[in-house]
């Protein structure tokens, strides 16, 4: 799934992705430049396929053409990946092998890989939800963690759980669209894995600044970022899938992010309108991409 992105560094993800899977579905939502060009025709010309939206039409659309072309050419599995996952070799393999073991025992919706941040270093936990704190599992190698969501970027996801769950929702357009799916698949009685030995590189937010309070640094999003981001967590509280102990923890983290995104972090005026503009649409239930 593509917009705009770092082309050298999508060759570096496809090129690792396309010798562990059985095809390959580039989604790009409104990219132009040449690079880019350069990359779709050999990637057809390799028997990849390329569908491309004319406009940004939100990660959740994205994604959802992709299963629907996986599901069109036969496949039983689809893996999610965003423009910046690098999967390590033999990723898929270990989430392939997770998933079988898993799914004897018990009904799995999907497993996860576990990412590498490369700008620290630092390995991404998977979080099981608590209060007043979630829980947060870094795992060790040749653990599977349960977990209450999974990050859509290197889930791996029968097509008949899709069925029963639901695709994607577009109306969330990018942000919380995979928090939404699992809190869905959970309330199905889906579990969730986070595979350790399926590995990734994979990074949050637009930015990474350092910080002395936080080993990993404080993830930074662009003022359109934290509009999403405010406005679908507001949407997110009032659905009946979503478990009321995540709602109760989330939104004492979520004024917290405010006050640090309006007063300290450049554009402080722009990032206090965004999410200001956030919360606004969420508490009148408005969707879809930021008007």
């Amino acid at each position: 799934m593509t917009h705009r992105p770092d082309v050298t560094l999508l060759r570096r993800a496809v090129a690792a992705i396309s010798r562990q899977v059985g095809g390959l579905v580039l989604v790009d939502n409104a990219t132009r430049c040449d690079a880019f060009e350069a990359l779709v025709a050999e990637l057809t010309s390799d028997g990849g396929r390329v569908l491309r939206n004319p406009g940004n039409l939100g990660l959740a659309a994205g994604f959802n053409a992709g299963i629907g072309a996986a599901r069109e050419a036969g496949f039983s599995h689809v893996l999610l990946l965003d423009q910046d996952s690098v999967a390590e070799p033999s990723m898929v393999e270990a989430l392939l092998d997770g998933l079988a073991s898993l799914s004897r025992q018990q009904k799995v919706a999907a497993v996860g890989a576990q990412f590498v941040d490369p700008r620290n270093g630092v390995v991404g936990p998977f979080v099981r939800i608590g209060f007043p704190f979630n829980r947060k599992l870094p795992g060790g190698p040749g653990e599977r963690v349960r977990c209450d969501f999974l990050i859509s970027s290197g889930s791996l996801v029968p097509l008949d759980v899709i069925d029963d769950v639901g695709a994607m929702d577009e109306a969330l357009f990018i942000d919380n669209v995979d928090m939404d799916w699992s809190f869905r698949a959970r309330h199905l009685g889906y579990q969730l894995y986070g595979v350790c030995d399926a590995r990734m590189q994979h990074s949050i937010g637009d930015a990474l600044r350092p910080s002395r309070f936080r080993r990993r640094g404080v993830f930074i999003h662009s003022p359109l970022r934290l509009y999403y981001l405010t406005r679908n967590r507001l949407l997110l509280y009032r659905r009946p899938h979503t478990p009321a102990k995540w709602v109760a923890q989330d939104l004492p983290r979520l004024a917290g992010k405010f006050m640090r995104m309006a007063l300290l972090i450049p554009p402080r005026g722009e990032n206090a309108r965004a999410m200001l503009h956030g919360i606004r649409d969420g508490l009148v239930g408005r969707s879809g991409p930021r008007p």
